[in-house]
């Protein structure tokens, strides 16, 4: 994924509520939004290195992964897919799970991580340095930073999700998708400088990204509610934003 907003324990209703796209290469082989049989989990699949970028189970846990953009950090290591993966096919909770990654993060491929259970959400990142943090009830934000760095996007895409849920929202997710689907650029002196030059940063600084070789793949909904029943609707595109179809998945522990 590259950018994410999310209210953990925010919302009468869903104890998580994520929304977010995944930017990736139009080339990259993936599955669309299916359950695996193994591992059982909800999740797309990429079938370049057979990790994902967002998955859930039917207990109500879930994670998804994003890459840390620096064009001169070098992309060594294990593929940041198998650390969603990992998490959901394994047996640790939330905590458990952040303790021992914090062992082997240093081994995968720059990445930002969050994982839920049903009580606990924790952030785990390996740039600068592996830590990981528990997160706190409310509305949050994740993109290829830092835990909630001041992207103009990903302040944007929190601020929908808050008003969606001031607004008394609960299943209606038509609202969530239109912010998903933002083609807004920001002001130069509001972008970050992660290396990759303006030009490509004012391109990559709009929450849905068109182009013919790259860009947004798919925006996804996550509602897990505080009952465990849930649902994950994902919405595809290919080159230059064309629909290539919608999944939508109900789940109960």
């Amino acid at each position: 994924m590259c950018v994410i907003a999310f209210a953990w324990h925010a919302h009468p209703r869903w104890r998580l509520l994520l929304i977010g796209n995944r930017d990736e290469f139009h080339a990259r082989p993936s599955l669309p939004l299916a359950r695996w049989d193994k591992p059982a989990i909800i999740a797309g699949k990429d079938l370049e290195a057979g990790g994902t970028w967002l998955g859930v189970t039917d207990d109500g846990r879930c994670s998804v992964v994003t890459n840390v953009r620096d064009p001169r950090d070098p992309q060594l290591g294990r593929s940041r897919g198998l650390l969603s993966l990992d998490y959901l096919a394994g047996a640790d909770d939330a905590v458990g799970h952040a303790k021992a990654l914090l062992g082997t993060a240093a081994d995968y491929r720059p990445f930002n991580l969050l994982t839920f259970d049903a009580t606990h959400a924790f952030y785990i990142g390996n740039r600068p340095d592996s830590r990981a943090q528990s997160v706190e009830p409310g509305v949050h934000g994740l993109s290829n930073a830092d835990f909630n760095a001041p992207w103009p996007k990903t302040r944007a895409l929190m601020r929908h999700l808050r008003e969606w849920i001031d607004a008394g929202h609960d299943d209606e997710f038509a609202p969530l998708f239109d912010a998903l689907a933002d083609p807004r650029g920001y002001p130069d002196d509001q972008l970050p400088d992660t290396g990759v030059g303006l030009e490509r940063e004012r391109w990559l600084s709009s929450a849905f990204i068109r182009g013919d070789r790259y860009g947004t793949r798919a925006s996804t909904v996550v509602a897990i509610g505080h009952d465990g029943r849930g649902v994950v609707v994902e919405r595809r595109f290919g080159p230059n934003g064309r629909e290539e179809g919608e999944t939508a998945i109900p789940f109960s522990r």
